[in-house]
């Protein structure tokens, strides 16, 4: 299954027999709202606290999944789940409602993709035939954990970014079990390493986080012997408009050709031209909501054949932080094709 240096290919191309995407109200007035499941009334979910209310959100999304993919919870064998919150709350709570054999992960904002990567290569392995991952966050919950609270009103640089409120997750079957449900077919993946190039302003994600996107991409490229003109689209996870700008510039600065169209960012993407979000959107549930929704959504239309998700990560924490210690970042790859024959 390795795949050169730092990839993973798939032989038997694992199902992702459904998938989910649930969000707060303003993601819901987004340019993508149209693909999402659910789109909430308020932030708050009828929870007292913004942390019960990201718990909610991904329990919706997890709940909605399963039902897409016509299983029962007992049905799923393994959930791999994590998010910003410290000790993953979330997820470790929302496993509790679930009651599903659990692999708690941390990836931060590439969270999504790090468990859609372990989860293919669970059933590819054949240690299991039905396995589910999810990620969520909450714009409130993250905002007071790592810069400030809501409340307080504070004024950020334009490099700064809106955190998405939302979740996403997604069944993945061994092609036996997922008997003909769905045309989406992980092919590969591409595991990052952590990339650290000094910065340590918390409101510049996109440009710490960079970097690494532009190392796993070169990495998948060189271990797949592919390019951008492989792929229909490459979309990374949540650079923002900073982020975006500096990884298309670093990647052709390395000799990649970029085709007009084919490179986009989840964080552009799920706001538009919304000026409130400043740099783009941000969090775990920003390229997992994209993804799980929005791009799987043209995939089952036919409209992209072959895409190649970097979800990115800014591996801080407010402790580290504190101790002004810079911000080391990931990027995890994962690459999804489309049976065509199974296309309705």
């Amino acid at each position: 299954m390795l795949h050169g240096h730092q990839s993973w290919m798939f032989k038997t191309k694992p199902v992702i027999t459904s998938s989910a995407a649930v969000v707060g109200p303003f993601e819901g007035k987004g340019p993508l709202a149209e693909d999402f499941d659910v789109i909430h009334g308020d932030t708050w979910l009828g929870q007292d606290s913004w942390e019960k209310a990201e718990k909610k959100l991904l329990e919706g999304a997890c709940e909605k999944a399963i039902e897409k993919a016509g299983l029962e919870k007992d049905q799923v064998q393994f959930y791999l789940g994590g998010d910003l919150m410290s000790q993953i709350i979330s997820s470790n709570f929302a496993a509790r409602t679930l009651s599903i054999p659990f692999l708690g992960i941390f990836g931060a904002c590439s969270t999504s993709m790090e468990g859609l990567a372990l989860a293919s290569m669970i059933v590819d392995s054949g240690n299991a035939h039905t396995v589910m991952c999810g990620t969520a966050s909450h714009n409130s919950s993250a905002e007071k954990q790592f810069r400030y609270p809501t409340e307080y009103g504070g004024q950020k640089p334009p490099t700064a970014q809106w955190t998405v409120t939302g979740a996403g997750a997604a069944i993945v079957q061994a092609e036996e079990k997922a008997a003909g449900k769905s045309p989406l077919r992980v092919i590969g993946a591409t595991i990052g390493r952590v990339v650290d190039m000094g910065i340590s302003d918390p409101f510049n994600m996109g440009g710490a986080m960079a970097p690494a996107a532009v190392d796993t991409l070169t990495a998948h490229f060189r271990d797949f012997n592919v390019g951008f003109q492989d792929y229909d689209l490459i979309v990374t996870g949540d650079l923002g408009r900073v982020g975006y700008d500096i990884c298309h510039d670093l990647m052709q600065k390395h000799g990649f050709e970029i085709p007009v169209g084919v490179y986009k960012d989840c964080g552009v993407l799920i706001y538009g031209n919304q000026s409130v979000v400043l740099s783009g959107g941000s969090g775990c549930a920003c390229s997992a909501t994209v993804t799980y929704g929005h791009l799987f959504n043209l995939m089952r239309q036919g409209k992209l054949k072959k895409i190649l998700v970097a979800a990115t990560g800014a591996l801080l924490s407010p402790i580290s932080f504190q101790q002004k210690e810079s911000i080391p970042c990931i990027c995890h790859a994962v690459a999804i094709e489309v049976d065509e024959t199974l296309l309705s």
